[in-house]
């Protein structure tokens, strides 16, 4: 199945690459504009599933944009800007757009709102669903949610990830080193303590939930999450 399109307007260089990275790790095809002019054409070229549209733009600002997007299209829009007042949202929503992002803004929260406005536009794929269960446990990686024996537990995103990982390969030992690299990527420099202080973080929360899996240590090498019959 193809890769959804979402095209990124926003004459901020660093902003458009900050989503694309984002963008692109959750498996969308993502194209960029930098001005108002440059959008209409390479909409119109590109096809886009969804627009994320700045509204300061040069020449064309992002009204404008809208406004003629509208004229041929029904693609879903969310609005990126640094205007907040009611009277810009109201604006933004009358000329067709289906969300408003206040800068600065949490490229996390992006994403969400870029899946929710999809799925309700009903132009989404179906997520792969990154999930992995055992008994009293729910680690949703898609959601980035925790659960212990049913309930919500607030998890920060690494340690998630970590878990997440871990628990994906259950019984499989695991170096520090090879978790920085493939749970906090090749670029962290940091010090390998750092796995040793979220798997601490970890436990407090798992300790003790089951006796069918344990986040076990193994001494001189690194951690494993073991499971058992």
């Amino acid at each position: 199945m193809a890769a959804e399109k979402i095209l990124v307007v926003d004459d901020d260089t660093n902003i458009c690459e900050l989503l694309r990275l984002y963008l692109e790790k959750e498996g969308y095809e993502v194209a960029i504009a930098n001005s108002g002019s440059s959008a209409i054409k390479i909409f119109q070229d590109f096809s886009p599933s969804l627009m994320l549209l700045d509204i300061m733009l040069p020449v064309l600002d992002g009204w404008q944009v809208c406004r003629e997007i509208r004229k041929f299209s029904d693609t879903p829009i969310i609005m990126l800007t640094a205007k907040g007042e009611t009277f810009d949202k109201v604006l933004g929503f009358e000329l067709g757009a289906d969300d408003y992002v206040v800068k600065p803004f949490d490229a996390k929260e992006v994403m969400a709102r870029v899946k929710a406005v999809l799925r309700r536009s009903g132009s989404a794929a179906q997520p792969d669903i990154k999930e992995v269960q055992y008994d009293k446990l729910s680690i949703n990686l898609t959601n980035y949610e925790l659960r212990v024996d049913s309930k919500k537990v607030d998890t920060p995103p690494k340690e998630l990830e970590l878990i997440y990982h871990l628990a994906s390969n259950p019984n499989r030992v695991f170096t520090r080193d090879q978790l920085l690299d493939e749970v906090w990527g090749f670029d962290y420099y940091g010090d390998s303590r750092t796995v040793d202080v979220h798997v601490k973080r970890l436990r407090e929360k798992l300790e003790g939930v089951s006796e069918k899996w344990e986040l076990k240590t193994v001494w001189s090498v690194g951690y494993k999450f073991e499971t058992k019959d």
